[in-house]
């Protein structure tokens, strides 16, 4: 079960119109095709993927890009369908809750339920040979992180054999792991439970009025308190196939734009964190027919494409621009004299000659014209642009052209769902009248120009 309802409201404005696993990620990745690349390449075969918010680009995305084959082989969309009552699923547990009718068909044994909007890579299989091995009721994926950092994660205590103690949702004053003084046990929303102990734990959870209905605040602290046998498995000790011996285990939590930002800075850093180069461990998403990505000059004699420690998927060309440190996804354009720095730039994007880009985050199909400068000057950057973080990004909603000179302007559509979405709608009324709105045959899904053209002719010989 893939918990992929997510809202997402503190990646906004991208996930104004989408749920947070549909988020793109990595320029030709979405964040769920890492929890699903997971189960597939551990051997897992049935799957469901729980969807609620803005689910439409994350059900395109599955649909027409994952497909698995073979006698009782699936993954399957379920949207909320409010089995249970009048209302959507109200929490982690809830959601699982209302389908236990998938799980009761299935006649499995034991269940794992996954979040589907983290930035991992897992062998879960091992993690279940653990849950069998210790006779689990339940079993919950940690990962060790330092104190202060634990304030903000569910945090476990455990016992010299790893069997949760104590479960604590965001303390103030976090437990150390045993061993490793100034270190807590976070968990990673990651569970395996014996079948029939998951379903009995939900049904009496869905009966109480104080609960939140969530399986780190609600369930998993009840179970621990009851006496069920709940252990947690330390993913450090998780080893991919074919993976270097000194691999550290790769797990990032992506619910802040700028914590999305320097998860895909690591993406294109010079040595990696996270290693996508493993044969053994694909990454699988939407395999698109764009040609090879193009670095060519303006001119014949003029200066080259030029890319430090970028990375630049396929069919985006750089004509003659500087990229330093800066991740570009699929089927953008850079013109010439362009110098871009420390930025994300998501797919189907234009940057026009000269502009000068640092520390910006483009949604998909952007329009930055000629001469344009972002991220140098931070007054002119909180007048111009509504959605900046406290780190210094600017990000631009999907669909946002920037003009040289004068107000942004959204793509209608946009414009709509962030004025009522209330992750931005406060943003956006601050800054009435300091932006434009494009006409309605210009959306958000249309990519800004053609994606091929003659740069420049041929000097004519003499």
């Amino acid at each position: 079960m893939i918990m992929a309802g997510g809202k997402g409201s503190r990646l906004s404005p991208l996930t104004c119109h989408r749920a947070k696993p549909a988020v793109p990620f990595g320029g030709r990745y979405r964040i769920v095709d890492f929890v699903l690349s997971n189960f597939v390449n551990s051997g897992y075969q049935q799957m469901f993927v729980l969807t609620q918010f803005m689910a439409t680009s994350l059900i395109q995305h599955i649909s027409r890009n994952w497909h698995v084959r073979g006698v009782k082989q699936f993954i399957e969309i379920v949207p909320a369908q409010m089995r249970t009552g009048e209302y959507w699923y109200r929490g982690t547990a809830d959601a699982v809750y209302q389908n236990l009718n998938l799980i009761r068909d299935s006649r499995s044994a034991h269940v794992a339920v996954f979040g589907g909007d983290h930035i991992y890579l897992f062998a879960i299989d091992q993690m279940e040979d653990f849950h069998r091995d210790m006779k689990a009721d339940a079993t919950v994926a940690v990962l060790p992180v330092p104190v202060e950092q634990a304030r903000e994660f569910g945090v476990l205590a455990v016992d010299e054999n790893w069997r949760i103690t104590k479960f604590l949702e965001k303390p103030a004053d976090p437990p150390s792991m045993p061993g490793r003084p100034g270190w807590a046990l976070a968990s990673m929303g990651n569970y395996f439970f014996k079948t029939d102990v998951l379903q009995e734990a939900l049904i009496s959870d869905s009966t109480r009025e104080d609960s939140q209905h969530d399986f780190g605040r609600n369930v998993i602290p009840k179970l621990v308190d009851d006496g069920a046998a709940v252990y947690a498995y330390d993913f450090t000790k998780n080893r991919l196939p074919n993976a270097p011996a000194d691999a550290e285990p790769y797990w990032r939590d992506v619910g802040s734009i700028d914590s999305y930002f320097e998860a895909n800075m690591e993406l294109r850093a010079r040595l990696p964190k996270i290693n996508l180069y493993n044969r053994d461990w694909r990454i699988h998403t939407a395999q698109r027919d764009y040609p090879p990505a193009r670095f060519v000059r303006h001119e014949v004699h003029g200066p080259p494409g030029v890319a430090d420690d970028s990375l630049v998927c396929e069919g985006s060309i750089i004509i003659g621009a500087v990229l330093r440190e800066v991740l570009i996804g699929y089927d953008c354009v850079v013109h010439h004299g362009s110098n871009i720095e420390e930025s994300v730039i998501i797919s189907g994007c234009d940057v026009g000659a000269g502009a000068r880009l640092r520390k910006v985050l483009l949604d998909k199909n952007c329009k930055i014209d000629p001469g344009v400068v972002i991220g140098y000057d931070v007054r002119s950057d909180k007048e111009r642009f509504p959605f900046r973080t406290e780190s210094g990004v600017v990000v631009l909603p999907k669909g946002t052209y920037v003009p040289f000179e004068g107000p942004i302007q959204l793509a209608y559509d946009i414009d709509e769902v962030l004025r009522n979405d209330p992750a931005s709608k406060e943003t956006m009324a601050r800054f009435k009248g300091n932006y434009t709105v494009s006409n309605r045959d210009r959306h958000s899904f249309v990519e800004p120009g053609s994606r091929y053209q003659r740069f420049s002719r041929e000097p004519s010989a003499k």
